[in-house]
C-alpha cells in the first residue's frame, strides 16, 4: 500500500448507526469444499460457488449471504454446526474485525496446506506448468514476526480519542486495537500509550499514518516509528515524542513528503539492520527501504535460493529486482561474480554501500534499469551470465522473462531460482520460461512469510 500524499484525508473511523430493527438474515446450511486464495471457505448453494469467510473445510455452517451474483455468492458463518479438526480459538482479541489476519481461526498445518494448494492450482490453471518436484514449506514463528508494518491513525473527534492499527477487514475504518499479537511484543504493547500520545500532539488531525520497522544493533532489536505528518511539529509535540522515545526506548523518525523526506525526529538516531549470519553478512536499510517483513523466515530462505541456486567461485550471476542486496551478498559470499540489477536508484546506492560495508565489493556490482520495460535491452550489456535469480514484485516479472536466452542457444541459462509474492503472476511468467524459453520448472514450493493470512510467497527453480 503506497504511502498517503500530502493533503490526503485520513482513514474513516467505524461511524455510529442509529438503532433500527434490522430484519432476521436467513441462514442457509452450506458444507464447505475448500479454501480461497483469500481464505474464505468454499461451498456451494443454488447451483453457485458461495466464499463463507469464517469457514473451513470439512465444516458444516449456517451461514447468511451477504452478496447474491448471478454467478456466485459472498457469505458469512453465523453459526458453526460440525467444526473441523483443524479449528482453533484465534489468539487476537481483535481477530474478525481487524483486517490484518484472516486465517488465525485455522491450525498453521492447514494454513501451509492452503497455501500450497493454491500455488499449485495457480502453475496449473494459469501456467499450464507442473514442478517436477514440490519443496518442503518455508515456515517460522507465527507471532510477534512482523518486523515491518504500516498503521493507519485516526483521531476520532467525537469520542475525543485516537484509533492506531490496521484497517478493520474490508473497510477503510480503523480497527480499534490494543494490542496485535503478530507485531513484536514490544509494539504490541505500546498500541494504547501510541493512541494515549498521538491524542497529545498538535498534528493529531494531521498524522495518518505510523510506519514501523525493526532492525537488529549489536544483539538487540531496534524498534522505529516512521511518523507521516502533514503539519510541522511545535516544542511541545517534540517534548511529548522525546519523553515517550526515551520511556519506551523507541527511535521517531518523520515524513513529511516522499521517500526523501524521511529523517530521524532527534539527532544520533540509532542505525537500522539486519543480520544474514549464515553468509556473514549485515545489511543497514532506512527504516521505509525495502525488506523482508519476516526476519526469521528471510533467512531460511536465502539460505534455501543459494541452496537451489548453487553458485559456483567465478561464475557469473545476475541478481534481478536486487533491493538493497539481499540475496546478492550471499551470491558474493559464495565466491560467485554477481549483479544486482534495480528500478530504485536509491535502492541501487543502499545495495552498493552494503557490498562496500561487507567487504564484498570486488565480487558484487549494480546496475539500476527499468525491468518492466518490453525487450529489456538492459540484458545484453550484463551478459554472459549462467545463473540468475528474479525476485520481483507483485507485477511478477514477464518482460524480462521475455528477453531470457532460450534454452537451446549458447547463452542459455544454467538455473533461474524465482522468488514470488504473487502466485498468479509467476505462474503467467513460468508459463513463459517454460512454454517459450524452453526451461523445465524442477521445483517449487511455499514461504510462508505471512502467517495467518491468506498471501502466499514462493519459491521457484527452472532449469
Amino acid at each position: 500500500m503506497a504511502l498517503p500524499s500530502a493533503g490526503t484525508a485520513p482513514p474513516a473511523t467505524r461511524r455510529t448507526m442509529p438503532p433500527t430493527a434490522a430484519p432476521a438474515a436467513t441462514l442457509h446450511l452450506l458444507a464447505v469444499e475448500s479454501l480461497d486464495q483469500e481464505g474464505r471457505g468454499v461451498a456451494h448453494h443454488d447451483g453457485k460457488a458461495t466464499f463463507v469467510e469464517g469457514a473451513l473445510p470439512g465444516e458444516r455452517v449456517d451461514a447468511a449471504i451477504v452478496r447474491d451474483k448471478p454467478t456466485y455468492a459472498t457469505a458469512r458463518v453465523v453459526r458453526v454446526r460440525e467444526a473441523s479438526a483443524s479449528r482453533v480459538t484465534p489468539r487476537c482479541p481483535h481477530f474478525g474485525v481487524c483486517g490484518g489476519c484472516t486465517l488465525q481461526h485455522a491450525h498453521p498445518t492447514l494454513q501451509l496446506a492452503a497455501k500450497q494448494r493454491t500455488l499449485e492450482d495457480a502453475l496449473a490453471r494459469i501456467g499450464r506448468v507442473r514442478a517436477a518436484t514440490i519443496l518442503p514449506a518455508i515456515s517460522g514463528p507465527a507471532w510477534g514476526y512482523r518486523h515491518r508494518a504500516r498503521l493507519s491513525v485516526r483521531h476520532v473527534v467525537k469520542k475525543g480519542s485516537v484509533l492506531v492499527g490496521f484497517h478493520e477487514r474490508k473497510s477503510s475504518f480503523v480497527a480499534d486495537m490494543t494490542q496485535c499479537p503478530v507485531l513484536p511484543p514490544k509494539l504490541s504493547a505500546l498500541l494504547p500509550r501510541l493512541r494515549e500520545l498521538v491524542g497529545a500532539l498538535s498534528v493529531r488531525d494531521r498524522l495518518p499514518q505510523i510506519e514501523v520497522a525493526v532492525g537488529e544493533q549489536g544483539g538487540a532489536l531496534v524498534h522505529a516509528l516512521v511518523l507521516r505528518i502533514l503539519a510541522p511539529l511545535n516544542a511541545t509535540d517534540e517534548d511529548h515524542l522525546a519523553a515517550f522515545a526515551a520511556a519506551h526506548g523507541v527511535e521517531f523518525w518523520t515524513q513529511t513528503g516522499g521517500p526523501a523526506t524521511v529523517a530521524p525526529l532527534f539527532p544520533n538516531a540509532t542505525p537500522l539492520a539486519y543480520a544474514l549470519p549464515e553468509f556473514d553478512v549485515t545489511l543497514p536499510f532506512g527504516p521505509t527501504e525495502f525488506t523482508q517483513v519476516n526476519y526469521a523466515i528471510n533467512r531460511v530462505l536465502v539460505r534455501r535460493a543459494l541452496a537451489l541456486l548453487a553458485p559456483e567461485p567465478g561464475e557469473r550471476v545476475v541478481d534481478f529486482f536486487c533491493g538493497l542486496g539481499n540475496f546478492t551478498l550471499p551470491i558474493a559470499r559464495r565466491g560467485a561474480q554477481v549483479v544486482g540489477v534495480e528500478g530504485n536508484a536509491a535502492l541501487v546506492r543502499r545495495a552498493a554501500d552494503n557490498a562496500a560495508r561487507n567487504g564484498l565489493a570486488e565480487r558484487a556490482s549494480f546496475a539500476v534499469a527499468n525491468l518492466f520495460e518490453p525487450g529489456a535491452p538492459s540484458l545484453a550489456a550484463l551478459r554472459p551470465f549462467t545463473a540468475a535469480l528474479l525476485d520481483p514484485p507483485r507485477e511478477g516479472a514477464v518482460e524480462l522473462v521475455k528477453a531470457l536466452p532460450v534454452r537451446d542457444s549458447p547463452a542459455a541459462l544454467r538455473r533461474l531460482v524465482y522468488v514470488s509474492c504473487a502466485p498468479a503472476t509467476l505462474a503467467r511468467d513460468a508459463a513463459v520460461l517454460v512454454h517459450d524459453r524452453g526451461y523445465r520448472l524442477a521445483a517449487a514450493g511455499v514461504i510462508n512469510m505471512f502467517p495467518h493470512t491468506a498471501h502466499v510467497e514462493s519459491i521457484a527453480v527452472f532449469e
